[in-house]
């Protein structure tokens, strides 16, 4: 960590007291200045810690919240249909064939074709 200095081979080491004192100081600086450090390096690391939290509480409330956005459409899908069911019969058979192939064709939408009705750039995604 510091340099030793040499010495004749055979003679004991000679320090005085001002030369360990000024040792002491130098590795209490080194040691401070690595606490510093550290200190510097775990304050970022807890800012970081609490954006990555409210980034995870924000996420799990928009995801929350599609969850039950898809359980509420499809709720919709289900009575809609129902209904579809109901009244398809006391329709004209030419109506009943229109209404019949519109609900196919419902069924069959892409991820796109959505995109295109709301409006959003399928690359971009909703949050673009």
């Amino acid at each position: 960590m510091y340099p030793q200095g040499r010495h004749p081979a055979g003679q004991p080491f000679k320090f005085s007291v001002l030369e360990i004192c000024d040792r002491i100081k130098d590795e209490f600086q080194f040691l401070q200045a690595q606490y510093h450090s550290l200190k510097l390096e775990c304050e970022k690391l807890a800012s970081e810690k609490t954006d990555m939290q409210r980034h995870y509480v924000m996420y799990y409330e928009m995801s929350y919240g599609l969850n039950i956005e898809m359980h509420k459409q499809a709720e919709i899908v289900k009575r809609l249909s129902g209904i579809c069911a109901q009244i398809v019969p006391f329709l004209t058979q030419e109506h009943q064939q229109q209404v019949l192939q519109a609900v196919e064709r419902a069924k069959q939408v892409t991820a796109g074709e959505l995109s295109a009705l709301i409006g959003v750039s399928p690359s971009r995604g909703p949050l673009g």
